[in-house]
């Protein structure tokens, strides 16, 4: 798995290459934690490059977002593909979370 992060209208965006599952699982709540104390509540996961995620990953993602809605912060998800992360599905949240297509369709998407 990699990660990487940048910003985006006073965003972090975390990028995240690879799997998510129980392996991996501690390295992307370091990262996420690390991005969330360095750049406050809001925050973009962009999943295109997630080639599977289990449950144990998505508790962390809806941590993180409530985390950030709780705090006045924006979160949304990009690129979630149900054929690599159908666990959102089976467990509701894909119709919860705010999930966006592209990058850009998320920063005009969320409100201000």
């Amino acid at each position: 798995m990699r990660l990487s992060t940048e910003t985006a209208d006073d965003l972090a965006v975390v990028r995240v290459d690879g799997i998510l599952d129980a392996t991996t699982r501690d390295r992307f709540a370091e990262h996420l934690a690390a991005v969330a104390a360095e750049h406050g509540p809001g925050m973009i996961l962009d999943l295109s490059n997630v080639s599977f995620m289990d449950s144990r990953a998505l508790g962390l993602i809806v941590h993180h977002w409530q985390a950030n809605v709780t705090t006045g912060g924006r979160f949304a998800l990009v690129g979630v593909q149900y054929a690599k992360t159908k666990v959102m599905w089976v467990t509701g949240l894909a119709q919860r979370m705010p999930l966006y297509d592209t990058l850009q369709d998320a920063l005009d998407g969320l409100p201000d």
